[in-house]
């Protein structure tokens, strides 16, 4: 469920007209809308009310706006992070550091460091040198680093190719059959106080079946090392639940997904801890454009808009849908081709689909586009980078200024051996 609604025909964000946004704006322009945010994060907490010990760290890099997690660091939500950046978004929106979870295969020393600093509550190690390096930063700066070492349990998460994680040829966690005698070489080591085991196996998941297979598999791993006298007090399960982008499809609901690892980890004696990302943003956004024209094509007629892959990169990276939708349809539909004004073949959204029949200066949106949306956005082609928006019912603001190409020249500099 969201808050994008139609009111007297035309497309609302809560209680304000997209339109009324585009004018003020301009386009392309991301929206957000907080009610959608705030009952999405209450949503997966409460679900996971069942569970005897929970905590749940938002994935940021799915949507690191600060005003997204200004409303998380609200509803009790902690941080899962890839780089210092995210940590310092992180923590510039109220997150308590305890509740920030490192993750990542290629933390440098200096993040480390700076994590170290801060007093995040974990580190999700990614294999046995990382360990061993964050170890000699903790003791040299006179601390002990709580950790978890991620597994890879090689479970097939059935996702796309390019966000499946699990897999033992993916480049994350360390190889099962190792992870015990990793686990247990890093629990005697001076500045780590090893903790917990993490797993993540992709993104986007349509079933449980393979969430469950990885927690049953992980947790047997748990219960060895404990066996060799090593604590255990946390397992990281990662995130992965997967959001419909297309009307129709169905995906595991919250509560299913809480059911699952209750009756899964019920015995562990744990603290769990969860790492969502797209199933708290997902449905929080869309992307507003306008067309350009629409031109007569060898067979659909080419439906050309002004957003672009570098504002919305998922259907070029991943062939991914997005529902298109008019913000003021006429009941009429046509099968067209939606593409940008890119200079790439790949930048397209969509071939030959039924959509609301659209005309120059018609505004559209490109639906679920809360995650994973203007955080890859990019200059490519020297275009501005996309601005976000959030409502919050009659209310809305600007969250992330449009950066014109002008702003983006003045930081680059022509060298004094090339003056003249």
């Amino acid at each position: 469920m969201d808050h994008f609604h139609y009111v007297d025909g035309v497309l609302s964000a809560e209680d304000v007209p997209l339109p009324a946004i585009a004018a003020a704006v301009g386009t392309p322009v991301y929206v957000y809308s907080r009610a959608t945010l705030t009952r999405h994060a209450r949503v997966f907490r409460d679900a996971l009310g069942i569970l005897p010990a929970a905590r749940i760290a938002f994935a940021v890099k799915s949507n690191p706006n600060l005003a997204v997690l200004r409303v998380l660091a609200a509803e009790g939500y902690g941080a899962d992070v890839v780089s210092v950046g995210e940590l310092e978004r992180a923590l510039a929106a109220g997150m308590d550091p305890e509740a920030i979870v490192f993750s990542g295969v290629g933390k440098t020393a200096a993040e480390l460091a700076r994590a170290l600093e801060v007093g995040i509550g974990q580190f999700n190690l990614e294999s046995e040198e990382e360990g061993l390096e964050l170890a000699e930063i903790a003791v040299r700066m006179g601390k002990v680093a709580a950790c978890a070492l991620r597994v890879n349990p090689d479970v097939d998460a059935g996702t796309h190719g390019k966000i499946s994680t699990g897999k033992a040829e993916n480049k994350f966690g360390v190889p099962f059959d190792r992870a015990a005698a990793i686990y247990g070489r890093l629990a005697q080591t001076p500045g780590l106080a090893m903790r917990a085991l993490a797993l993540h196996i992709g993104s986007q998941l349509s079933s449980l079946d393979p969430l469950e297979a990885a927690f049953t598999k992980v947790g047997g791993l748990m219960h060895a090392i404990r066996g060799a006298g090593h604590a255990v007090t946390h397992m990281d399960l990662g995130g992965g639940i997967g959001v419909p982008y297309k009307t129709g499809d169905v995906f595991p609901q919250p509560a299913e997904y809480a059911a699952m690892v209750a009756r899964v980890t019920g015995n562990w004696g744990v603290t769990l801890m969860f790492e969502p990302g797209r199933v708290i943003t997902g449905n929080t956004g869309v992307l507003m454009t306008e067309v350009v024209r629409v031109k007569e094509g060898a067979g659909a007629p080419w439906v050309v808009i002004d957003a672009a892959m570098n504002d919305l990169a998922r259907p070029a990276l991943y062939d991914a849908w997005h529902d298109f939708a008019a913000v003021q349809p006429d009941g009429e539909r046509f099968v067209a081709n939606i593409v940008g004004p890119i200079c790439e073949s790949s930048d397209t959204f969509a071939m030959a689909r039924d959509i609301d029949l659209v005309k120059r200066g018609d505004l559209a949106v490109f639906r679920t586009a809360g995650a994973y949306g203007a955080t890859m956005a990019n200059t490519y082609n020297s275009r501005p980078l996309v601005p976000e928006v959030m409502v919050d019912g009659e209310k809305w603001a600007v969250v992330a200024d449009r950066i014109d190409p002008a702003t983006i020249l003045a930081a680059e500099r022509v060298p004094d051996f090339l003056a003249g």
